[in-house]
């Protein structure tokens, strides 16, 4: 996921501070840089599988033109939802340009007008459609957004507070 991040232009910093349960437990610095166009392809899609949606968001919110494709996630059709076309719509809902394919998507950023979306039922897609939507230029309903509640309860609150 990380180094998607970097492709993305993104700049990282990553210490580990702690372990928990086995897992790694650490503090994340970033910061944009000059944002690129950035994909996933076949080989790397099954690592960040359930971290798409979230990478279509950081896409839907770069600079006119830079795009973000992804290839070989054909399982995105039938996890909570299709989350290719049920992300899709909803990018496309926003004003990005979205083109699918059987396995992933090209997502085109352009600017976000806000708008309906529907999340299908999905906490990762209305996640998504969320922090995009804090860079909209007007406001947008997610139908489905209380799926967030079943992984991050507070999750509104937090986003809330940080785009304050």
């Amino acid at each position: 996921m990380l180094e998607v991040f970097r492709r993305a232009g993104l700049r990282l910093e990553w210490s580990k501070d702690t372990e928990s349960a086995g897992e790694p437990v650490g503090t994340l610095h970033f910061a944009f840089a000059d944002s690129e166009s950035f994909s996933v392809d076949a080989s790397e899609a099954p690592l960040v599988i359930d971290e798409i949606p979230a990478l279509a968001a950081l896409a839907a919110m770069m600079p006119r033109g830079r795009a973000f494709t992804v290839r070989g996630a054909g399982e995105l059709r039938v996890k909570e939802s299709d989350r290719i076309s049920a992300l899709a719509d909803g990018f496309r809902a926003m004003g990005a340009r979205v083109e699918e394919y059987d396995d992933g998507f090209t997502l085109e950023a352009q600017p976000l007008t806000g708008g309906a979306v529907d999340a299908a039922g999905d906490h990762r897609l209305a996640m998504a459609f969320a922090i995009a939507a804090t860079r909209a230029s007007a406001p947008t309903t997610i139908s489905g957004a209380s799926s967030v509640d079943v992984s991050y309860p507070g999750f509104f609150d937090e986003l809330a507070r940080l785009t304050r």
